[in-house]
């Protein structure tokens, strides 16, 4: 049988998250509250686009709208920040609940941007549900989008090791994969993203899942790397 093409993958996955949007938003909206070091990361992230001057945000696989909020909340221009998902259903959740904030239905590896368009990209367990040979697309547009100097907070799951630097693993809406995290970064340094700090946190107990979850902050590069 053969493989799926990337557009089926990402047909199939819009519609999975079309069909679980108000689940995933009631589970999800308020699971900032009980990750301290997720929103310690967001604010690194926060104070990283500021350093570098300020400029727009964009929440790529925003979802339900909840993280791209929480960027205004940490002082950001809400003029600054929006989200794009590829799920209709849940852009419309997200206008709904922060009516102040613009969001849009795209996909990450095509974005409606012009070079250089950005300060920050925020992508938090967004790249999971790509296929591997498809990420370097994915990343080559955080790099295409971003002002030199700019940064990218990159969140994911981890794989169990550097001799499996991509495992799949079952996700409740879609098949999703997990990443290596020195594989990962040196996959955005081919593009040009250097990596500036990482943040791993151990499972707990609690977890439906034993993975190690991962926050990769990288900066573009001031000029292209050859």
């Amino acid at each position: 049988m053969p493989e799926d093409t990337p557009h089926d993958c990402l047909t199939a996955t819009r519609q999975a998250y079309d069909d679980a949007a108000g689940t995933y938003a009631r589970l999800f909206r308020g699971s900032l509250r009980d990750s301290p070091l997720d929103r310690a990361m967001l604010g690194v992230f926060v104070e990283a686009v500021r350093a570098g001057g300020g400029g727009r945000v964009g929440d790529l696989g925003c979802g339900p709208g909840h993280v791209t909020a929480y960027l205004a909340e940490l002082g950001m221009r809400k003029d600054d920040v929006f989200g794009v998902d590829a799920s209709p259903a849940m852009v419309e959740l997200a206008q709904q609940a922060y009516p102040d904030i613009q969001f849009a239905v795209g996909t990450m590896g095509a974005l409606d941007l012009p070079d250089g368009a950005l300060a920050g990209v925020l992508s938090r367990w967004s790249i999971i549900h790509t296929p591997p040979t498809e990420l370097p697309v994915i990343v080559a547009e955080f790099a295409r989008v971003l002002t030199p100097g700019g940064h990218l907070l990159l969140g994911f799951s981890a794989s169990d090791g550097a001799a499996e630097p991509v495992q799949v693993f079952d996700h409740a809406v879609a098949p999703a994969y997990r990443w290596w995290p020195d594989r990962l970064a040196a996959l955005l340094c081919e593009h040009g993203l250097l990596e500036v700090a990482r943040m791993v946190r151990e499972p707990l107990p609690t977890d439906r899942r034993p993975f190690k979850e991962v926050h990769l902050l990288a900066r573009r590069a001031d000029t292209p790397t050859p």
